[in-house]
């Protein structure tokens, strides 16, 4: 995924199904300078990570 989508995802309203590794996450937070993300996983609010917004996948 590119860094303005992931930021167009973060922004939304909407509701976009987007995964890492195969594993469904929420968009925490996007950092555009480094083009990092900050993302939930599976709906866990205690497991968080900051990853590299090319590892995120949207779902169609």
């Amino acid at each position: 995924m590119k860094t303005e989508r992931a930021k167009e995802i973060y922004q939304s309203k909407d509701t976009f199904s987007v995964r890492l590794e195969g594993k469904p996450v929420w968009i925490e937070n996007v950092d555009e300078t480094n083009g990092m993300a900050t993302v939930q996983i599976e709906s866990n609010p205690l497991n968080t990570a900051t990853v590299s917004v090319d590892r995120l996948q949207e779902e169609d």
